[in-house]
């Protein structure tokens, strides 16, 4: 079809920022795809030449399609099978859902990526939809209350009055990355070697000592039904499922939701996505989404990433292993 008015053209500039917002109020990266074409279409649809502000226009489309999305998810997520997680998604170089505001400073950024995190994502599930509207555009997209107001058809009393509870609620900021890159890497790589060399003692020593995991089956595949907790035991967990790995699999490094993490891939497809919380100068959380519903849109990320169906160990996801423990 032949955008003659250029309608595409001018929705597609908006387009990354729309599915980084639709995906932090949903953690569904699926769902945040469907609430932004929904958004495409009624902004084709529309008289554009009485909107002064497309931007803001369009947020508060793609707001109030995942507020309407998210009443429907909480309750799905009442009979969810195990632990939920929200859905992983690749962050590495060539993602939009990191895309941030235009021209944004060193602060607004990185409130944008720790926004993106599995730990802050678990915990905005503890928030009504109100509230978490009103955190991920404070917090993570840096809008005053005033544009909160607009978006949500509120009054800005009643935003900051949201805001102030979901920050409660939250029990604590959201958080700045304690660990240097190198450090990061670091642990990263030696969680990855040590579990494919089953070194208890070694995978011990990169675990803090109230380290927890959680693992995402949603009933289709083996998980823990309950999150692991205590560095012995997540040890011992970590090393039982590597040890059932099929001959074929191979994990790699790489960045999942803004944070180290791994991607396991066996003959059948990609098996899991790992991402590992560090701080203390340690792992503090590893959530593992095995749930194969949720899966689908990191293989593609990282089929589009490789430019390769099958792990490459090229470029920024550049560390893979055979769980034999022989390096790729």
């Amino acid at each position: 079809m032949v955008d003659t008015d250029g309608s595409a053209a001018e929705f597609q500039q908006h387009r990354a920022r729309l599915l980084a917002l639709a995906y932090r109020l949903l953690g569904s990266a699926a769902e945040a795809e469907d609430a932004v074409q929904e958004a495409f279409l009624r902004w084709d649809a529309a008289d554009r030449t009485a909107i002064a502000a497309p931007s803001a226009w369009l947020a508060k489309v793609v707001t109030n399609l995942c507020l309407n999305l998210l009443t429907s998810a909480r309750a799905r997520r009442e009979h969810y099978v195990g632990p939920w997680l929200p859905e992983p998604v690749l962050t590495g170089a060539g993602t939009v859902l990191t895309a941030p505001l235009p021209a944004p400073g060193p602060e607004e950024h990185a409130e944008l990526r720790e926004s993106l995190s599995l730990a802050v994502l678990m915990m905005l599930e503890r928030l009504s939809p109100a509230e978490r509207a009103v955190f991920v555009l404070r917090e993570a997209f840096g809008y005053g209350h005033r544009e909160i107001a607009g978006v949500l058809d509120l009054s800005e009393a009643a935003s900051r009055q949201h805001h102030r509870r979901a920050r409660q609620r939250m029990e604590q900021p959201v958080r700045r990355f304690e660990a240097s890159q190198v450090r990061r890497r670091e642990l990263l790589e030696g969680f990855l070697d040590a579990a494919a060399q089953g070194d208890l003692p070694g995978l011990e020593a990169l675990l803090t000592e109230d380290v927890t995991a959680w693992t995402d089956g949603g009933g289709h595949v083996s998980a823990a039904r309950r999150p692991v907790l205590g560095r012995d035991r997540v040890a011992r967990f970590v090393l039982g499922v590597v040890g059932q790995a099929a001959p074929d699999a191979v994990v790699a490094t790489a960045e999942v939701n803004g944070e180290p993490g791994l991607v396991w891939w066996e003959a059948g497809g990609l098996r899991s996505v790992v991402a590992l919380e560090m701080s203390g100068g340690g792992i503090s959380g590893v959530r593992a989404v095995l749930n194969p519903e949720k899966l689908g849109y990191a293989a593609r990320q990282w089929r589009e990433l490789q430019d390769s169906p099958e792990p490459s160990g090229s470029g920024e996801l550049s560390h893979s292993r055979g769980l034999s423990g022989s390096s790729q």
